[in-house]
């Protein structure tokens, strides 16, 4: 663990340094307080249990919970069953009231909102990037429409390995000194070409959900932090206000910006295991995160040739800013890089929050070994 002198503004985002800067965002990048208002905290019910004797199967090898934790560079893990804590646990320097970053689980919460503006009649999903965002008009987002933004599946030209890690300093998560490189989101959301027509095949594009944050600013009149705090986080009973990122010229970053507490996400994913209710309010629309549950053969077909298809979940896909590996199941997850997880799952009534340190941004193996715990726990849970 390096000292909290050694985590800078420049480094924060590399191995060792991120295991204290994905807690410390507000003193290293330019944020924005999402409020959580004034109201009163909702309580967790515990009734902890002992995960030491847990063990499930990877890549023909029994591995115990405790195991995979410490190998998977675990910040904290959170187990909400049926809004019951089951098990809670905090590594590294965290602590229960930091938030850490949860790189693109942003773009799950992003979507939320979304589903809030599309039942008032604020957004449509068929509607034209361009009807909302004059200043595209003429771009490469001409043709493109929410939806698509949503499924990512419009037609932005991108290469994966270098503008995922290019958007880190282009969004100004980090201080660099680059010069190669468009100013700003807004400026890089503007210039950008397309590859392909919009609504062809799924292509992870995080620059994508940037301009469904734009969208979402314009049709509800305010910046997304102030948005976000009104409509969901300020009704979920959060503990902790959480913040999100800010570019130079103060563009919202809701692609992978959001950061939050570890029980606080858990409160939000309880809200959409619960059909979008929680303490008796309605926040979401359920009939936004039903579709979620739906198999969509079209969003599967276009999910086929993508580099995260896996062969062993034939029927997974991408829809919603949500990754859906079993739509009949009712088991999707948000995921972001390094290893943050949003894991929920209909058929036990469970929620798990796995907030990480990754010392890479992309390390499949890690992935897959935490997904397969977190999985085989819910899968042990009774249904």
């Amino acid at each position: 663990m390096p000292e909290r002198s050694d985590v800078t503004s420049g480094n924060w985002l590399d191995a060792p340094y991120n295991r204290l800067g994905f807690i410390r965002v507000a003193e290293l990048a330019r944020t924005q307080r999402i409020s959580r208002g004034d109201g009163p905290v909702l309580e967790l019910p515990r009734a902890e249990r002992s995960l030491d004797s847990f063990c499930f199967e990877f890549e023909a090898e029994k591995i115990s919970f405790p195991q995979m934790l410490e190998s998977t560079y675990t910040d904290g893990l959170l187990v909400l069953h049926d809004g019951v804590v089951l098990f809670e646990y905090y590594a590294g320097a965290m602590n229960p009231s930091d938030t850490h970053l949860l790189m693109s689980v942003s773009k799950s919460l992003t979507s939320t909102l979304c589903g809030v503006f599309v039942e008032r009649g604020l957004v449509k999903p068929e509607g034209a990037v361009v009807d909302y965002i004059e200043e595209l008009r003429g771009t490469a987002w001409e043709g493109c429409t929410v939806q698509h933004l949503l499924d990512m599946r419009a037609g932005t030209r991108w290469n994966y390995e270098e503008d995922e890690l290019k958007i880190c300093d282009v969004s100004d998560y980090r201080t660099h000194s680059r010069r190669d490189i468009p100013t700003d989101t807004a400026a890089w959301i503007r210039s950008i070409g397309n590859s392909h027509p919009h609504g062809g095949p799924f292509r992870y594009v995080s620059l994508e959900s940037d301009v469904l944050g734009w969208v979402l600013e314009r049709a509800g009149g305010g910046r997304f932090a102030d948005l976000f705090a009104r409509e969901i986080w300020s009704a979920i009973g959060a503990e902790f206000d959480a913040q999100i990122l800010l570019d130079a010229a103060g563009f919202s970053i809701v692609e992978g910006g959001i950061c939050t507490t570890l029980r606080d996400l858990g409160r939000f994913g309880q809200m959409c295991l619960q059909a979008g209710e929680l303490a008796g309010r309605q926040l979401v629309p359920a009939r936004w995160l039903a579709r979620l549950r739906v198999r969509d053969q079209a969003l599967i077909d276009a999910y086929a040739d993508a580099p995260e298809y896996d062969a062993a979940k034939p029927d997974a896909f991408y829809h919603d800013n949500w990754w859906i590996y079993d739509a009949a199941r009712g088991i999707y997850s948000g995921l972001g890089v390094n290893g943050q997880a949003l894991l929920i799952h209909h058929p036990t009534r469970t929620v798990v929050v796995k907030f990480s340190s990754h010392p890479e941004f992309e390390d499949p193996r890690l992935f897959a070994l935490q997904d397969a715990g977190m999985l085989a726990l819910c899968e042990s849970l009774e249904s």
